[in-house]
């Protein structure tokens, strides 16, 4: 359903702020499959979604979504395809507009506005059973701004925004990072009831070893623009967040090494 054939990005290349982001990654992720990507600060993760929502232009490599080469895609042609969720609550919704209207927009995603009315007594009715599904009580609030909800309440509609239509596939983009404890498992909780009702394609990046054990069905961390373990099936069931806390240390440890040598070479040289 998505492939990616090395792909590769280097910010800022041959200046002193170069980055090289991605290295190389290639992937091929099932249809109906929901895919952890882990790793630390810089490790290239959250690029890594960039690249596939198309949020800049590869150096090199391919992308496809659903049999369709996107590599040349603008980032509004691949959201024909793509559901995201930002780690950002107020990404991604319209403040100063009802959650009705936001609703209406997201169902709408992809269409014809037109000037017809987006939202009928058939419509309200049929938002408020959806909004009821997410257990919060917000059933009651649709003609709320959604500028005055909570994080954790914005983000759950977000969330639902960016899956009423289905999409190929959603992307979730450590969308409980920036919610207190309470929020964040609530809507973990919205998520995981969710994907797997729909059977959704995804790729989720998250910062939290308790999410990256408890969901999906594959996980892969990324280091350094690489993709440095891929786990799946039986062994990623197995996975305890002690596992990933071990072989974060082992590479923290193997980069200490590397640049201990590197000022060794740069002290006998210079």
């Amino acid at each position: 359903m998505l492939e990616l054939r090395d792909i590769r990005k280097t910010f800022n290349p041959g200046t002193v702020n170069e980055v090289r982001s991605l290295q190389g990654v290639s992937l091929t992720l099932e249809e109906g499959s929901f895919l952890i990507v882990l790793g630390t600060n810089g490790s290239g993760k959250s690029t890594l979604l960039n690249a596939v929502a198309g949020g800049f232009a590869l150096d090199a490599g391919s992308i496809s979504i659903d049999g369709h080469d996107v590599t040349r895609w603008e980032e509004h042609q691949r959201a024909r395809y793509i559901g995201r969720v930002f780690q950002n609550p107020f990404s991604g919704t319209a403040p100063n507009l009802s959650i009705a209207d936001n609703l209406a927009l997201a169902a709408r995603r992809g269409q014809s506005r037109g000037l017809g009315r987006a939202l009928s007594s058939g419509n309200l009715q049929a938002l408020h059973e959806v909004v009821s599904g997410l257990g919060m009580g917000l059933e009651s609030r649709l003609e709320n701004m959604i500028g005055s909800l909570s994080g954790g309440q914005r983000q759950a509609l977000t969330l639902l925004m960016a899956t009423m239509l289905r999409p190929k596939l959603l992307l979730l983009d450590e969308h409980t990072a920036a919610l207190d404890p309470k929020s964040a498992d609530q809507v973990i909780r919205i998520t995981e009831r969710v994907v797997q009702r729909d059977s959704l394609t995804t790729l989720m990046v998250t910062h939290s070893m308790a999410q990256a054990v408890s969901l999906g069905d594959r996980l892969i961390m990324m280091h350094r623009g690489q993709v440095i373990e891929d786990l799946r099936g039986a062994e990623k069931r197995r996975l305890r967040a002690e596992d990933l806390l071990a072989r974060f240390e082992e590479v923290r440890r193997a980069d200490r090494l590397d640049e201990s040598a590197a000022e060794l070479l740069r002290k006998r040289y210079v």
